[in-house]
């Protein structure tokens, strides 16, 4: 995600509603976040559609690696063999 600037990328919601074609485009055109608060606290956080995507997929990846980590630790692995033998047995089904 990019870095946001406190002077422009947080806004106020009444401020959002009022203006919400101008952030929206504002979003999509320059990449940057916008951080909506309401009450002074943080409440939304608005990304344009590829930058969301980009977050998706590395939380995927993130959460894989940390499994594969947990695999190891706990023993949960194939030998290279099991792995061989599994790989044709998947094949032989698909």
């Amino acid at each position: 995600m990019r870095k946001f600037s406190v002077a422009n990328d947080i806004i106020p919601i009444g401020e959002f509603k009022t203006r919400l074609s101008k952030w929206f485009r504002d979003v999509k055109e320059t990449g940057q976040p916008l951080i909506i608060t309401q009450n002074g606290k943080p409440a939304a956080i608005l990304v344009s559609p590829s930058e969301y995507d980009e977050l998706s997929y590395n939380k995927a990846f993130l959460d894989s690696i940390t499994r594969g980590i947990s695999d190891a630790e706990t023993g949960n692995v194939f030998s290279s063999k099991e792995l061989r033998d599994e790989l044709k047995r998947r094949r032989k089904q698909g």
